[in-house]
């Protein structure tokens, strides 16, 4: 148990016909939560961070700190860079020791996504780490102020995609969107089930905040094996801090602290049992 990599963790869910749940972390306070719930549920999780995200939370004090929370743990865990922008970005998280790395060059026309997916897959496949990418457009953002509109992957594609590239996993667009539902989504089964029955790798689904518990469980029973939940563990933080502050005389760090990893917990550990089709 402890470190490992992410491609065994989707194997795992295959076999189980589940989801292994990739938790996206800021600071100390959501690994703790994160692990805590992996580990008291005797869950495998992914513990990951998005390119853009590093502006808040700088991969030279985050990255330590998952690989190390990550090899301490009594469950196995993978550590994933999400939405991974640059090949530099790549490079050190590689360094870092990362299991599991993302190029999202979803915006780009198909020819260039798998070129630069494949500069990737050589990179991670000297440290032997995990590959995961993504094809379509998810809607919302990642971590930025530029929206996107949702851009359903095409089965062709895919199957192109995965053939040339060599990933080891794929993420889809189906309707889904990063951050906050304005209104419930309308996820595109249909597409999900052409794609799985067209590619022979474990597909992600993102955007997973404000996903009903039976729209997981289907999109799990059509393939789905990684669901990455971000805004949710983030808004859970958020809202634990602030109920704390404003209904006690003087705060302090001590006691605010583990209530922000509490809501955490509480979060993740929800989703791994929704993940987990229990």
């Amino acid at each position: 148990m402890s470190l490992v990599k992410m491609k065994p963790l989707l194997a795992w869910a295959q076999e189980n016909r589940c989801a292994v749940g990739a938790f996206s972390v800021g600071n100390m306070e959501m690994v703790i939560g994160a692990v805590r719930a992996a580990e008291e549920t005797n869950t495998p999780i992914i513990l990951q961070i998005a390119e853009k995200r590093m502006k808040q939370s700088p991969l030279r004090l985050m990255a330590p700190m998952m690989v190390s929370a990550a090899k301490e743990a009594g469950v196995p865990i993978a550590v994933h860079l999400d939405h991974g922008l640059t090949l530099e970005c790549i490079d050190a998280c590689l360094d870092y020791g990362f299991t599991s790395v993302m190029l999202d060059a979803s915006l780009l026309p198909l020819d260039e996504n798998i070129a630069l997916t494949r500069q990737v897959v050589a990179k991670a496949q000297a440290f032997g780490a995990t590959v995961e990418s993504e094809l379509g457009v998810v809607g919302g953002n990642e971590g930025d102020t530029a929206e996107h509109r949702i851009l359903c992957t095409d089965p062709d594609d895919a199957e192109r995609f995965v053939r040339e590239t060599g990933v080891d996993c794929l993420a889809v667009a189906i309707g889904n969107a990063h951050g906050n539902y304005p209104v419930l989504p309308e996820l595109r089964f249909d597409v999900l089930e052409e794609i799985n029955r067209r590619v022979d790798v474990p597909l992600v689904l993102h955007g997973g905040t404000g996903i009903t518990d039976e729209m997981f469980r289907r999109a799990i029973g059509l393939g789905i094996r990684k669901i990455n939940i971000a805004t949710a563990s983030f808004d859970a933080l958020a809202k634990a801090a602030k109920t704390y502050t404003e209904t006690v005389e003087k705060p302090d760090y001590f006691t605010l602290s583990p209530r922000m990893a509490d809501a955490v917990y509480r979060n993740v550990r929800r989703h791994i049992q929704v993940f987990n089709c229990k």
